[in-house]
């Protein structure tokens, strides 16, 4: 293999072949093809795109750069869901063990929130004990056990992606479809998974703002995820505004317990939770339709099923045994929390959802860089969402800080997330579309 004749290649607009491909991300994760190589190989790609089966030959080749897990030992389908990253997305906490309550496990590896995004690692660290990077023979044990694992990347799987995704993330190609793609299921297929949800986030507070761009990558990752031997549903849901009412760590995984417990299921993370499991229900053939879907995971929430499976996740994994009944016992909250009003009393007409997300990294509660620390502790809660009306006795969100001085900053920047008016415009679905090969 000659990198730089297979950058040529695809900088011409020539379609690469599947040896290509596979040199060239053998290339990179052995040091053969270097830094710069690799940044000229994803411009390419950004400028040229890729093809179906390009995507699905870099996602193979991706996948097979490290350890790919096997779960052939499971009693029942393994099975899991990708988000694309939004605000108040609180979905993976409640999915896993409510699938696995419905006789699926669930052996999820999730990453850090990064930007304006929050990420399901961050929230499980603010569980004391909670232990995000066990072994592999501990992870297989506790999905086995449990039914499910929430855990963060390890870098034994696709070690290739997180190469190239560090050069794309400073060369300005992350917004590639191919490479979004490839990136995204190669980490899923190295998990050996039977079936995947994908949930494609559209609007002011995602990645992929409009609905044409939307489709454009669920339909990318449906057929490269199966052309590749891993059945994937996409459904595109709404993110021009918070999903929960809660963003940040702490106060996310206390709404998720809310959720899972019956204290409160609010309408719209119901209904995009409910439709990403029913899909994986579905495909893992543990419900025949998606009535007796719908009906099998209702039964689990309200039995206490779903709860149950995550304390049993939480204690296997190092946490408190009795975290589900006393959530804020275990984790610390924030020693400040102030309502925030409007400047002046009205209804919610838009939110800018990307500008919600940033003041809970303006609190500490996120990071700009990979390596950043995160605090726990600090978020937003009771977040209003479009249509409600706002006052003085109705906040547009409670801020929970350490200091006076974050309370006023993020008021500011809250203020400034919202408009407040007079009437509104009908609001969006909470699900959009839904995306099969």
């Amino acid at each position: 293999m000659i990198p730089q004749e297979i950058i040529r290649a695809k900088r011409d607009g020539q379609v690469l072949s599947d040896g290509d491909i596979a040199s060239f991300i053998a290339g990179l994760s052995n040091d053969a093809v270097t830094e710069a190589q690799a940044a000229a190989f994803a411009m390419a790609v950004y400028f040229n795109g890729m093809n179906i089966g390009e995507r699905i030959a870099l996602t193979k080749a991706m996948r097979d750069s490290g350890t790919v897990l096997r779960w052939d030992d499971m009693p029942g389908p393994v099975l899991d869901k990708h988000s694309t990253g939004g605000v108040g997305d609180t979905v993976s906490l409640i999915l896993a063990p409510l699938i696995a309550a419905c006789g699926g496990y669930v052996p999820m590896i999730s990453g850090r929130g990064l930007g304006h995004t929050g990420g399901t690692f961050d929230k499980f660290e603010s569980i004391p004990g909670y232990n995000t990077t066990p072994n592999m023979d501990e992870f297989r044990s506790v999905v086995r056990k449990a039914g499910c694992a929430v855990i963060g990347q390890t870098a034994d799987l696709a070690p290739a992606d997180k190469r190239l995704y560090g050069i794309r993330d400073v060369t300005a190609t992350v917004e590639s479809i191919g490479l979004i793609t490839a990136s995204i299921l190669s980490k899923k297929l190295a998990a050996g998974l039977q079936g995947l949800a994908m949930d494609v986030k559209c609007g002011n507070g995602a990645f992929m703002p409009t609905l044409p761009k939307a489709r454009e990558l669920a339909r990318s990752i449906a057929k490269v995820a199966t052309g590749a031997g891993l059945p994937t549903t996409a459904l595109i849901t709404d993110m021009d505004q918070p999903l929960a009412d809660a963003a940040g760590n702490a106060v996310e995984m206390a709404y998720a317990i809310e959720f899972l417990t019956g204290v409160r299921r609010q309408p719209r993370m119901s209904e995009v939770t409910m439709a990403l499991c029913v899909e994986m229900l579905l495909l893992g053939k543990l419900a025949t339709s998606q009535k007796a879907a719908r009906s099998k995971l209702q039964a689990a929430l309200d039995s206490g099923a779903a709860a149950e499976k995550f304390q049993q996740m939480v204690a296997a994994l190092g946490g408190p045994k009795n975290f589900i009944d006393e959530p804020w016992k275990h984790m610390t909250p924030a020693p400040l929390k102030v309502a925030v009003t409007p400047q002046a009393p009205g209804t919610v007409t838009a939110i800018d959802t990307r500008a919600v997300g940033m003041v809970v990294v303006a609190l500490g509660g996120g990071r700009t860089r990979p390596q950043d620390p995160v605090d726990h502790a600090v978020g937003l809660t009771s977040l209003a969402g479009i249509g409600d009306v706002v006052g003085p006795d109705r906040p547009l969100a409670i801020v929970h800080a350490r200091t006076d001085e974050q309370v006023a900053q993020a008021a500011d920047l809250l203020r400034a997330a919202y408009r407040i008016g007079g009437r509104t415009k009908p609001m969006r679905a909470a699900v959009l579309d839904r995306i099969t090969v």
